[in-house]
């Protein structure tokens, strides 16, 4: 884990989510609804402001 960190830490934000976003997508299809929620919510509240009521069923 703290080498994919440390290489994500060394790319400009776009790149390092267009790189992760492959396998995210992989992994956010192996869980079931509730986790991906929780995962997206979690994102979202570290990004700051209250923006979990404006969001759409997932």
């Amino acid at each position: 884990m703290n080498e994919l960190q440390q290489i994500l830490a060394t790319m400009e934000p776009a790149e390092a989510l267009a790189a992760l976003t492959p396998q995210l997508k992989t992994i956010l299809t192996n869980l079931d609804e509730e986790a991906r929620v929780n995962f997206v919510t979690n994102i979202i509240d570290e990004a700051g402001g209250d923006k979990i009521s404006s969001m759409v069923d997932l």
